[in-house]
């Protein structure tokens, strides 16, 4: 059975829903969801007690409605529109797939073989001055050498490790070197 109040609000909601709904469209901007939130104030109708004495119950209706949008509005922040989603969803996964992985680290052991493979002096004056961005006056006095020695043994070692690698060696500046039977 119903209680007194839930009955005499749910004649009211049925008497006036039309302008209850006018009244909330105004307040929330939208009639698709004024409507719905009559739907849900509907329901929580059958909540109120005969305790709570209810003078208008339109007014009361109104006011039930206004606590479901707000409730409804908490709700709805947490949740991701569709447009979050669709943005989520298209973004790119830039970490390579595991078989350039696997490439990459073979490509290193050669190059890290290929590296030990050069004279001593000339591969650490190679790693000073490419892996460490040591300028060529700081690594001819730490060899002991002059500058040109310096580029003479860095110009060996890309040579080296281009063959042994497979790869070219792009000049950026100074004449190209002559063609030299392969070791």
């Amino acid at each position: 059975m119903f209680d007194r109040n839930s009955k005499s609000l749910r004649e009211a909601l049925a008497a006036d829903y039309q302008g209850l709904a006018k009244r909330l469209t105004r307040c929330l901007g939208s009639a698709d969801v004024a409507h719905e939130t009559l739907h849900e104030t509907f329901l929580k109708v059958d909540r109120v007690s005969d305790a709570v004495e209810i003078r208008s119950p339109v007014d009361y209706l109104f006011r039930i409605a206004l606590n479901v949008a707000k409730d409804r509005n908490k709700k709805d922040r947490h949740l991701l529109s569709a447009g979050e989603v669709a943005a989520i969803m298209d973004v790119v996964d830039d970490r390579p797939d595991p078989a350039i992985v696997a490439e990459s680290r073979m490509e290193i052991a050669e190059f890290q073989k290929a590296l030990g493979e050069l004279p001593q002096r000339r591969r650490e004056v190679f790693i000073a001055a490419h892996l460490e961005q040591i300028p060529h006056r700081d690594i001819a006095q730490r060899f002991g050498i002059n500058i040109r020695t310096v580029e003479f043994d860095i110009q060996h070692a890309m040579e080296y490790l281009s063959r042994r690698l497979g790869r070219r060696v792009v000049r950026r500046y100074g004449p190209r070197p002559k063609p030299r039977a392969v070791d």
